[in-house]
């Protein structure tokens, strides 16, 4: 399970990575494996709404504040396809600006 952990919390990071390049996000979660845990964090100054928007996708994560979207991959059932849509996802709300609706800034108690 820690091996598939690794895995998909790698697969994630390097999709994100290669589909968000230039798009204001940075990794926050340490880039060894050995030294993460079964998530991935990633720094954006629109952390908030865009965590909003991709809940609306169908990709649930979290919201630390002030700026921290985290993405936790369960091993015994997250698949490598949902590690990439995730990222494709991500990438896709940023490049088109989807996050950027009056509703998505509206905080709430909870992400």
């Amino acid at each position: 399970l820690r091996e598939k952990s690794l895995m998909l919390t790698e697969t994630f990071i390097a999709a994100v990575e290669q589909e968000s390049s230039g798009l204001g996000l940075s990794l926050l979660s340490p880039r060894a494996g050995q030294r993460r845990g079964s998530q991935a964090s990633f720094r954006h100054a629109q952390g908030w709404p865009v965590m909003q928007a991709l809940i609306t996708r169908g990709v649930i994560g979290d919201f630390r504040a002030p700026d921290i979207l985290r993405f936790g991959f369960a091993p015994l059932y997250t698949r490598f396809v949902d590690a990439w849509d995730a990222a494709t996802a991500l990438a896709d709300i940023l490049k088109t600006g989807a996050w950027d609706r009056p509703d998505f800034h509206r905080r709430a108690l909870v992400t």
